[in-house]
C-alpha cells in the first residue's frame, strides 16, 4: 500500500521536465537563424565592398556600420547564452528533483513527505502564475526555494499578450511571437497568425478604411489562400456591411469578443508548443484523487450513506469538484464504518445491531463506555453493547 508508482508519478510530471528543454531548443533556434542571417548580410556587404573601388569615405562609414552591427550581434548572442544557461541549469536542477524518486521505498519516509511537500508547493505556484497571482507565485517559490521550478518568464509572456490582446485590442506582440516561432505553429498546423491577420483587417473595416483593409489582405492574407479560402472570401464581404451589421455570420466576425478569443487561442498554442497541459496540474492531481475516492454512496441522496471522512461526500466543497467525474473501480471493496469513518477490517470488526444495521466494534465500544447504552445514528433505537454480534466477512 505504501509503495510508490515511479512510472505513474514521471508520466504526470512529464511537462515539468520537458518545459524548459522546449524553450531551450526555441533559443538555440531563433539565435541560430538571426546569427545566419546577420553574418549573411554582413559578408553580402563586404562583397559589395571588395568589388566597389569607389569613394574610401563611403566605405569607412559601411564598415563602421558593419562593426556595429556585428557588436550588436555579440551582445544578444551573450544575453542568449546566459538565457541557454540558466534552461540548461533549470533543467538539470529539475532532472535531479525527479530522480529522487527512485531513491524513495515508500511513501512513509521522511524524505518523501518533503519532496512531497515540496511538489505541492510548486503544483501551487503553477496554478497561481496561470492565474495571473505573479506575486504570490514569486513570495511562495521563493520561501520553498524553488524559484528554478517556476516557468515564471513564460507566464509572463502569455499574460502580457494576453493583456494587449484583451485590453488594448493590438495583435503586435502576438504577430511577433508567431514569427518568431512560425515553423513550430506551421507543424502543428495552427491558424493562430491567420486569425490575428484576419482581426487585423477586421479592424480597418471597423474604422472605415477599406483601401487600408483591401492593401492589408492582399499582403497578409492571401498568403492563406490555400488553406483559408472560404474564411478569407467571407472575410472580404465584410467591405459591404457596416461595423452595426444585423446580419449574423457577419455580426460574429465584428463582435469585441473576438479578441478574448484571440487571448485563450494564443494560450492555448503556446501551452501546446511548451509541451505545458491546457489545464493546471493542480485540477488534473484533484480530479484524479476524488475519482478515485468516489463511491455510489458518495453520490447518494441520502445523507446518512455519506462518510463525514470522504471528501467527496462533503458536498458543499470538494464534492461540487467530483460531481461530474467517474465513479473509482474498486476490486476488493472495503466496510467503513458510518460512525468513525474508520476502516472496519480484524483489529476493529464489524458488528451488527438487532436492527440490522452495522458500525465498527471500536465506534459502538466508545459510544457504550459513555453514554452506557448504544444508539443507531440511523433509527435511533438503543441498545446494550452485548446486544451486538460480530460479522465475519469471507
Amino acid at each position: 500500500m505504501d509503495k510508490i508508482n515511479v512510472d505513474h508519478m514521471l508520466a504526470i510530471e512529464e511537462p515539468f521536465i520537458k518545459a524548459p528543454l522546449e524553450q531551450l531548443k526555441r533559443v538555440v533556434r531563433q539565435s541560430q537563424k538571426q546569427t545566419e542571417r546577420e553574418t549573411s548580410q554582413v559578408s553580402a556587404a563586404l562583397s559589395g565592398l571588395a568589388k566597389d573601388k569607389g569613394n574610401t569615405a563611403e566605405a569607412h562609414n559601411t564598415l563602421d556600420e558593419l562593426i556595429n552591427r556585428l557588436q550588436t550581434l555579440k551582445r544578444k548572442l551573450e544575453e542568449v547564452r546566459d538565457e541557454e544557461s540558466l534552461l540548461i541549469q533549470r533543467s538539470k536542477q529539475r532532472a535531479t528533483d525527479l530522480n529522487q524518486l527512485s531513491s524513495f521505498e515508500s511513501a512513509s519516509q521522511p524524505e518523501f513527505q518533503r519532496w512531497s511537500r515540496a511538489r505541492l508547493d510548486r503544483i501551487l505556484v503553477d496554478f497561481m502564475l496561470r492565474n495571473g497571482n505573479v506575486k504570490t507565485a514569486e513570495l511562495l517559490a521563493q520561501n520553498g526555494n524553488i524559484e528554478h521550478f517556476a516557468d515564471t518568464s513564460l507566464f509572463l509572456l502569455v499574460m502580457s499578450t494576453e493583456r494587449e490582446l484583451r485590453e488594448n485590442h493590438s495583435c503586435s506582440s502576438a504577430l511577433q511571437w508567431c514569427a518568431e516561432n512560425r515553423s513550430a505553429l506551421r507543424k502543428i498546423q495552427s491558424s493562430l497568425e491567420f486569425e490575428l491577420r484576419l482581426q487585423e483587417f477586421i479592424e480597418y473595416i471597423r474604422q472605415r478604411q477599406n483601401p487600408a483593409a483591401i492593401a492589408y489582405a492582399k499582403k497578409h492574407l492571401i498568403a492563406w489562400s490555400d488553406t483559408q479560402m472560404p474564411r478569407i472570401q467571407r472575410a472580404m464581404t465584410l467591405l459591404a456591411f457596416s461595423p452595426e451589421t444585423m446580419c449574423p455570420p457577419y455580426r460574429s466576425m465584428f463582435d469585441e469578443a473576438r479578441w478574448d478569443q484571440l487571448a485563450c487561442e494564443f494560450r492555448s498554442v503556446i501551452f501546446c508548443l511548451f509541451n505545458l497541459p491546457p489545464q493546471p496540474l493542480l485540477h488534473l492531481l484533484l480530479q484524479t484523487g476524488l475519482s478515485a475516492l468516489k463511491t455510489p454512496a458518495c453520490v447518494s441522496d441520502d445523507s446518512v450513506e455519506h462518510n463525514r471522512n470522504c471528501p467527496v461526500c462533503q458536498a458543499d466543497t470538494l464534492g461540487k469538484l467530483a460531481r461530474d467525474l467517474p465513479l473509482s473501480h474498486h476490486v476488493n471493496s472495503n466496510l467503513v464504518c458510518r460512525i468513525s469513518g474508520e476502516k472496519m477490517d480484524e483489529n476493529n470488526p464489524p458488528m451488527r445491531l438487532p436492527n440490522g444495521y452495522v458500525y465498527s466494534f471500536n465506534s459502538l465500544s466508545e459510544m457504550a463506555a459513555k453514554h452506557g447504552k448504544i444508539r443507531c445514528p440511523r433509527t435511533n433505537e438503543s441498545f446494550i453493547l452485548n446486544e451486538a454480534k460480530k460479522l465475519f466477512i469471507s
